[in-house]
């Protein structure tokens, strides 16, 4: 992971994370438009519409250079193909922040999601000098907390019926990693 304050970007081996820019909310309109991504995401409407990803989007330059948080879009390091996003959260008062992606579901088992979140990770804990970093995946979505565990984080424990989606209580599982857990990415 190479982290490029100047361009507030991160380079991995296949991947450029970087801001989204307004050019890319048709594309994410595409993507985040699918029941898949919707039934596995906590806070994406559904059906996503153009407006939905322009007004995400217009927050994320203001969040990153207020340390809010650092919303970043996947993209090939080779084409700019984007394959989808990744946030983290920044908490001052605790040193922590949460971990939340999405990729595309024709990319799905590719291994972007699990090294955009690696990126991330080193990103919180090299450059931002985090504690740790937390995230939750819904229980019936065990593909994302394969990912998880990959880069290196452990399983926290359930939040029993901790949010409602389509008028059901769903169970959150809960994941984590401390700074000093974290392997460096080479």
């Amino acid at each position: 992971m190479t982290y490029n304050p100047a361009t507030q970007t991160i380079k991995t081996s296949r991947l450029i994370l970087r801001l989204f820019t307004t050019e890319d909310a048709l594309r994410v309109a595409e993507l985040c438009n699918n029941d898949n991504i919707y039934k596995n995401t906590l806070y994406l409407p559904f059906p996503y519409k153009m407006d939905d990803a322009l007004s995400w989007i217009r927050l994320h330059s203001h969040h990153f250079n207020e340390n809010k948080k650092y919303e970043f879009a996947i993209t090939d390091r080779i084409s700019g193909e984007l394959y989808g996003a990744i946030a983290l959260s920044n908490n001052h008062h605790f040193n922590h922040g949460e971990l939340a992606y999405w990729v595309g579901e024709e990319y799905w088992g590719t291994g972007y999601g699990t090294e955009a979140a690696k990126a991330v990770i080193d990103f919180a804990f090299q450059e931002k000098q985090y504690q740790k970093v937390f995230a939750r995946c819904f229980v019936s979505n065990p593909a994302s907390g394969r990912v998880l565990e990959k880069i290196g984080m452990k399983k926290e424990g359930i939040l029993r019926q901790h949010v409602k989606k389509e008028n059901e209580y769903i169970d959150l599982v809960c994941y984590g990693i401390l700074s000093h857990e974290a392997a460096p990415s080479s």
